[in-house]
């Protein structure tokens, strides 16, 4: 193997792996507009920092997906750099899942030609499974971020609804702009506030609790006063 290049200004220090990583990932993005985000693209971007197919399969044993996987997280990273910055406490929750959205969107944004084309990657059959677990990696992110501190089954809703609004988000904001990214994140916020409004005032356990008064009864016989 050969030593690290020089590596751009985003690259984190750390070991060689990971120094390596970051260096393919900046030649991936340079590459992909032409390329596309596939085997040739991860052969090249990786030919450029020297490395030869059995380092490639060292470093990125899973090729483009794993490339796709480093882009997803360094698209996370500068995005909770720019929310460091703003006070998530001083905001009210519907604003602070816009704000993180918001500055994820831009995040991506950024290398939009790459990001573009790991979209697609990711769109692929074979890749939706990688897809969902990054939006589910950068869920988990914001709404830390936004102050979530649940533990019990909440904290799985949460991050599921929020994979749900950043999916067709983060698409939309490659495809078809910030301004109906925007506006499609403010109208599903909406949406999801006026379910947990709604259903705050619902007893879900009141049919349950009636089964059991029956069976109750059935067993034992009325109870008397």
């Amino acid at each position: 193997m050969t030593d690290a290049p020089h590596l751009s200004n985003e690259t984190p220090e750390g070991d060689w792996g990971d120094r390596m990583e970051q260096s393919v990932l900046d030649a991936a993005v340079r590459l992909a507009p032409a390329l596309g985000w596939n085997s040739r693209m991860t052969r090249k971007a990786c030919a450029e920092n020297g490395l030869s197919p059995g380092d490639e399969e060292l470093l990125l044993p899973n090729g483009a997906r794993d490339l796709a996987a480093l882009l997803s997280r360094r698209h996370d990273d500068r995005a909770l750099a720019v929310l460091a910055g703003v006070d998530a406490k001083s905001l009210k929750m519907r604003e602070r899942i816009a704000r993180a959205v918001s500055a994820r969107m831009e995040a991506g944004a950024a290398d939009l030609d790459a990001t573009r084309r790991c979209a697609a990657f990711l769109a692929l059959p074979t890749n939706a499974d990688l897809g969902l677990k990054l939006a589910w990696e950068s869920a988990d992110h914001l709404w830390h971020w936004a102050g979530d501190t649940a533990t019990d089954w909440n904290h799985y809703s949460k991050r599921a609804i929020l994979s749900g609004i950043l999916i067709p988000a983060l698409t939309m904001r490659w495809f078809d702009g910030r301004e109906a990214a925007e506006a499609f994140v403010a109208a599903r916020i909406e949406n999801v506030m006026s379910f947990e409004k709604w259903k705050a005032g619902k007893d879900f356990d009141a049919p349950l609790r009636k089964v059991t008064d029956v069976l109750g009864r059935m067993r034992y016989g009325a109870k008397t006063r």
